[in-house]
């Protein structure tokens, strides 16, 4: 219903509320092409993800080494029950989103087409592994951050979505990106909100130099 109507102007525009008609990354002919695979794993790296949503739930990535709900951690990894991906804060296997921006973040990248909810992701196939980080006031710590980069890295995740940031440079959370480069995982980051020259001044992670990250801004309105 939001891509019928032009809500989700950018995958297409049809010129809603003073947009520019046609301005969009052309979601129509890229998923002539391809809709996703669910053999690729995109972690989110937020304040978790809503992981009953209907537009989400038949994305969310599952651990194939975790059995749900028997309070025990059975891969061995430090965390009990984390089916869906973890919670770095407290340290557990429930990534529940108390915010909403990951959810949000989730389905733009994979909510299922024709789930009964009004929302489309660029990918319709892929799998989505949640990695809190933030809190219910949307903030965290790099060291929860690079908690979520190195599970995510271990579970296989091939693509890291991070839609936060800030001015501070880490040498810790670079070291982690770099981690990712190493296993061939691509780091996309937000550029920030700014509408700033973020090559004078920079907002990380999407500042840090390295090969993998991926820094994206947004054009049009």
């Amino acid at each position: 219903a939001a891509y019928a109507d032009g809500t989700l102007w950018g995958l297409r525009n049809t010129g809603r509320n003073g947009g520019l008609a046609g301005f969009d990354i052309d979601a129509p002919a890229a998923w002539d092409l391809t809709t996703g695979s669910s053999a690729v794993v995109v972690a989110v790296i937020d304040t978790g993800v809503r992981y009953t949503h209907r537009d989400l739930a038949a994305n969310l990535w599952r651990n194939p080494g975790e059995i749900p709900g028997n309070g025990r951690d059975d891969d061995g990894n430090g965390y009990v029950d984390d089916v869906h991906g973890i919670n770095a804060i407290t340290g557990s296997g429930n990534p529940r989103d108390d915010h909403g921006h990951g959810t949000h973040v989730a389905g733009t990248i994979g909510a299922v087409a024709n789930g009964g909810g009004a929302h489309v992701g660029v990918a319709w196939n892929v799998r989505l592994m949640a990695l809190k980080f933030l809190d219910a006031q949307g903030s965290g710590y790099d060291s929860d951050a690079i908690e979520c980069i190195d599970y995510a890295i271990a579970k296989g995740a091939r693509i890291l979505s991070n839609s936060w940031g800030g001015d501070g440079f880490s040498a810790a959370t670079r070291d982690a990106i770099d981690r990712a480069r190493r296993a061939d995982v691509l780091f996309v980051a937000a550029a920030g909100n700014d509408g700033r020259n973020t090559d004078l001044q920079p907002t990380y992670p999407a500042g840090y130099a390295l090969p993998n990250v991926v820094s994206v801004g947004a054009v049009e309105r």
